[in-house]
């Protein structure tokens, strides 16, 4: 008897809907000082609306550039619809270890009472504490354009003042993406009981909401961007799909990342800030490397984190972070250290001075890319509501745009040569050595990993 023919297997993106976009209207800028210039000059230029979803616009110098173009904008479009969606939690503290205060909900407030009414600023509360998940999704929809970025809003990540926290930018010109992210707040954020204002003259507190924070869970459950189906793509498209995740069950973000992971057939460029992979990415990742596929990830050095507390400044227990992902990465690049040798693994730390790195989303062979605010983390994969962009690129119209950023992305990157070239938790300062011998004695460690 003759064997049965192996049918091909088919590509994951092969079920998801996706909208054609022209790729010449998908644009790589190439640094946070280009993705602040374009973000000022679109609220400027805007003429119907404006809707921002951010985990946080700050009140320092950067975030009220931002706000002072939102009322600028409005003033001079009075018919400009503005909105404003941040997390509700995130924005009525002060920043983790300074002097407790109203937070950046305070100067929304005073905006509003110096300034009048038109640009409305929501809270988004995914759950009853901070601790347990926050809002982050991406997405800034302006007319018809979606500048695309895991970065909010401040001082370092608007590059001001001499420092900046490096992330990725995208411009996405194409009206049927901004009418699906701006349909997707539209529908499930505007008008529920648990998404009020954050500057009204009266703001509820979070224990008055929570039973409108129970519904609005319940109602995030299986919720998705509302793409048609049937789309055709062109020879000069790209295929891009919005793709929502929220829960440790029927994530579509999730099971998109992984199942884009585990075909991939020859190479694989992951980016994540923070060493601390959700176990189902560790073992497709294992996987690959079984197969014989290449692998490359970037991370940020210890230093570059956004929550490194540099030595001589006073120690605060959030500095333990950096720390404890290095010590991630160890144990995983001490694992794989025959892959690093062979070329198979390369495992690239980025520095540069004092700035931070705040980087993630892949590359998988050279025709498909995700962007995504999700950090591949286990807070992100199963607590936050996160989102991201597959990019099917077939003709690999955007292999020379996504090879150009991961050539620059490498200027500020050293390879790592084996496990021993991270510093030696022997050498850590002694503030950090006790309490780390504190988490591991209490198993502690975990926990954090899964949380933070």
């Amino acid at each position: 008897m003759l064997p049965f023919r192996r049918q091909p297997k088919a590509s994951p993106l092969d079920t998801l809907s996706f909208l054609a976009v022209p790729a010449s209207a998908i644009e790589v800028l190439p640094d946070p000082a280009a993705f602040r210039r374009e973000l000022l000059q679109l609220i400027a230029q805007a003429t119907r609306r404006i809707v921002i979803v951010t985990l946080y616009l700050q009140d320092d110098d950067g975030g009220r550039e931002v706000l002072d173009a939102l009322y600028a904008a409005k003033a001079r479009q009075p018919s400009l619809q503005v909105s404003v969606f941040v997390d509700w939690h995130r924005a009525q503290r002060g920043l983790i270890g300074k002097q407790k205060s109203e937070g950046n909900a305070g100067m929304y407030r005073e905006y509003a009472a110096r300034l009048g009414p038109g640009v409305d600023i929501y809270g988004v509360p995914v759950q009853n504490r901070e601790l347990f998940g926050v809002l982050h999704l991406k997405g800034f929809v302006i007319d018809d354009a979606v500048l695309y970025s895991g970065a909010s809003l401040n001082d370092v990540y608007l590059a001001r003042h001499g420092r900046y926290r490096l992330d990725r930018y995208h411009l996405l010109r194409h009206r049927g993406l901004a009418d699906a992210m701006a349909a997707f707040v539209q529908r499930h954020f505007i008008g529920s009981g648990a998404v009020p204002r954050l500057n009204a003259a009266e703001v509820p507190t979070t224990r008055m909401l929570q039973p409108a924070i129970r519904e609005f869970r319940q109602g995030l459950q299986g919720a998705g961007y509302d793409i048609p189906p049937g789309e055709t793509l062109g020879p000069c498209d790209v295929a891009v799909t919005p793709l929502l995740g929220f829960g440790r069950s029927d994530n579509s973000l999730n099971d998109a990342l992984l199942a884009l992971l585990r075909g991939t057939r020859e190479r694989v460029i992951l980016l994540t800030p923070y060493f601390n992979l959700p176990r189902p990415v560790r073992i497709v990742l294992g996987q690959l490397l079984r197969r014989g596929c290449e692998i490359s990830l970037m991370i940020g050095d210890k230093t570059a984190n956004d929550f490194y507390i540099p030595p001589g400044q006073p120690f605060k227990t959030i500095g333990l972070l950096p720390y404890l992902y290095e010590n991630n990465l160890r144990r995983f690049a001490r694992d794989h250290r025959r892959q690093i040798d062979s070329g198979q693994l390369n495992i690239h730390l980025w520095r540069d001075g004092d700035n931070s790195y705040h980087l993630k989303g892949l590359f998988i062979d050279d025709d498909v890319a995700v962007l995504t605010g999700n950090n591949l983390n286990p807070r992100a994969w199963a607590l936050d509501l996160e989102n991201g962009l597959v990019l099917q690129d077939p003709g690999r119209l955007l292999h020379a745009k996504h090879q150009a950023e991961w050539v620059a992305l490498k200027r500020h990157a050293t390879r790592l040569a084996d496990y021993h070239a991270l510093e030696s938790p022997r050498h850590y300062p002694a503030v950090v050595r006790k309490q780390l011998k504190r988490l591991n004695r209490t198993r502690l460690d975990r926990l954090v990993n899964r949380l933070l």
